[in-house]
C-alpha cells in the first residue's frame, strides 16, 4: 500500500521504459518510486511477440524509427545499445533466438525478461505499487522544497488518498496503443499541463481495413497470407501479408501503416521476386494451352488466384493463355506487381502496436529526456514522438530512453 512520503525519483508507469528507468536510477543509489495504474506492472512485455517478447534487435538504427525528428533518437540509443540489453540477458541466462532480421526473441517466454527487470528492481530497492491513479501532479517552489507533488489515490484500498514528494518525475505512461493493456492519454495530459507541445497522434504498426468489394475480398480469403512488397509513401517493406475478415494486416502491412495516411493508396507487389509481365508472355509461350490459373499456382495461394481471376479477368476465365493479347497479359502483369489499393481505415488503437506522434522531441533534451520548459521532469517510452518499426525497436527505445533519463534524474 503506498503512503505518503517522499523520494527522489517517482515514474508514473511499470512498462518497460518506467521499469528501466527505475532500475537505472537506483543503482545510482536513489530512492524510487514507480506508480502503475493498472493490477499489474510489464502487461505489454507479457504479451509481446506472441507471449515470446522480441526484446530488441541486433540492427539497430534510427531508420529504424518514426519521429518528426529522425535525429533526436540517436544520443539515446548509442548510449545504451542493443549490445548492453543482450548482455544483461545473457547475464541473467535467459535463453533467446535470433528470427529473421535481427529479431530477438525469448525462448521460453516473455516472463523472463519481466522476471529479470523485477529481480534487479528488487535487488537495488526500486518501491513499486500498482492500482495507482495520479489525481494531481504539481510543481512546489519555495526556500525549503523544490520538488513535485503528487496527490494519487489506490483503488485497490478503497479510497486511500495520499501525497507524495519527488524531486524528479518521470512519465513513462505509454500511449493509446491497445488500452486493454492500460494505454492512455494521461502522459499527454501532463505533457500539456507543463506547457509542452504534443504532436497529433495516430495508431501506428497496425492493420489497415478496407470498404464495398475490397471488404468482400478480403473476408472471403480470411486466412490466406503471402511473402509482398508493400510501398507507400516512399517507404517498402518486404515481408507476409495477411488477408482478415476487415482487411489486411501481417508484418508486411503492419510495418508499412507507419507510413500510411487516411486517403492514401498502398502499393502492393504480390509477386516481389518476379517480373510479372515478362513471366507471363513466357508462360503464353512455353504453356499456351495452360489456362492463366494454373500457371500462376506455383507463385500464389489458389483462393487468392480464384479471386484475382474475378476481379482481372472473369471474361477469360475459360480461354487458355493462347486466348489472351499480349497487352492483356501485360496488364495483368502490371496489377501482380502493383496491385493498387486504398484502405479505409485502419483497425484503430485497439489492435495497434504502438501510437505515432506524441510528445514533441523539441520539447525535450535527447541526451536526458528531460523536458527543456519544465526541469526534473522527464518522458521516456511510448509517450514520446518516437516510434519504431515491427521487430524489438520498441523495446529498445524503452530500454534506451530510460537509461537515458536514469542518469539524469
Amino acid at each position: 500500500m503506498v503512503r505518503s512520503g517522499s523520494f527522489d525519483v517517482v515514474i508514473l508507469g511499470a512498462g518497460a521504459a518506467g521499469l528501466f528507468c527505475g532500475i537505472t536510477a537506483a543503482k545510482r543509489g536513489l530512492r524510487v518510486l514507480v506508480l502503475e495504474k493498472s493490477n499489474k506492472v510489464g502487461k505489454k512485455i507479457l504479451m509481446s511477440g506472441g507471449g515470446r517478447c522480441n526484446f530488441t534487435n541486433l540492427h539497430i538504427s534510427s531508420d529504424n524509427f518514426v519521429s518528426s525528428n529522425p535525429h533526436f533518437c540517436k544520443s539515446a540509443l548509442a548510449r545504451y545499445t542493443q549490445w548492453d540489453f543482450i548482455e544483461m540477458v545473457e547475464r541473467y541466462k535467459v535463453e533467446y533466438e535470433e528470427r529473421k532480421h535481427g529479431q530477438l526473441f525469448c525462448v521460453k517466454s516473455a516472463k523472463d525478461i519481466l522476471g529479470m527487470l523485477l529481480s534487479e528492481c528488487a535487488a537495488y530497492s526500486v518501491q513499486i505499487e500498482t492500482h495507482i491513479e495520479v489525481d494531481l501532479l504539481e510543481k512546489i517552489k519555495s526556500s525549503t522544497c523544490n520538488s513535485f507533488k503528487l496527490s494519487v489515490s489506490q483503488s485497490n484500498q478503497g479510497v486511500n488518498n495520499c501525497e507524495l514528494l519527488g524531486k524528479s518525475v518521470v512519465v513513462a505512461t505509454g500511449a493509446l496503443s491497445v488500452p486493454t493493456l492500460g494505454g492512455s492519454g494521461k502522459g499527454y495530459d501532463i505533457a500539456n499541463q507543463f506547457g509542452l507541445n504534443v504532436l497529433p497522434r495516430n495508431a501506428g504498426l497496425v492493420p489497415l481495413m478496407f470498404e464495398g468489394v475490397m471488404k468482400e475480398l478480403c473476408e472471403a480469403l480470411s486466412g490466406v497470407s503471402l511473402e509482398v512488397e508493400v510501398s507507400c509513401n516512399g517507404k517498402l517493406f518486404l515481408e507476409k501479408m495477411l488477408f482478415t475478415h476487415r482487411g489486411i494486416s501481417g508484418p508486411a502491412i503492419l510495418q508499412i501503416s507507419n507510413y500510411w495516411k487516411p486517403g492514401c493508396s498502398v502499393e502492393i507487389n504480390l509477386l516481389p521476386l518476379q517480373d510479372a509481365t515478362q513471366m507471363l508472355q513466357l508462360l503464353k509461350k512455353d504453356q499456351p494451352s495452360s489456362m492463366l490459373r494454373t500457371v500462376l499456382k506455383p507463385y500464389l495461394p489458389k483462393a487468392l488466384i480464384s479471386k484475382l481471376q474475378q476481379l482481372w479477368w472473369s471474361d477469360l476465365e475459360n480461354c487458355s493463355l493462347a486466348g489472351f493479347t499480349n497487352n492483356r497479359l501485360d496488364s495483368i502483369g502490371k496489377r501482380l506487381n502493383r496491385w493498387v489499393l486504398k484502405p479505409s481505415a485502419s483497425e484503430g488503437y485497439r489492435t495497434a502496436e504502438v501510437t505515432l506522434g506524441g510528445v514533441d522531441t523539441n520539447e525535450l533534451s535527447s541526451q536526458t529526456m528531460e523536458s527543456k520548459r519544465q526541469s526534473s521532469l522527464f518522458f521516456i517510452g511510448e509517450v514520446v514522438d518516437v516510434a519504431g518499426h515491427l521487430g524489438g525497436f520498441n523495446f529498445q527505445w524503452a530500454w534506451s530512453s530510460g537509461y537515458a533519463a536514469g542518469l539524469a534524474v
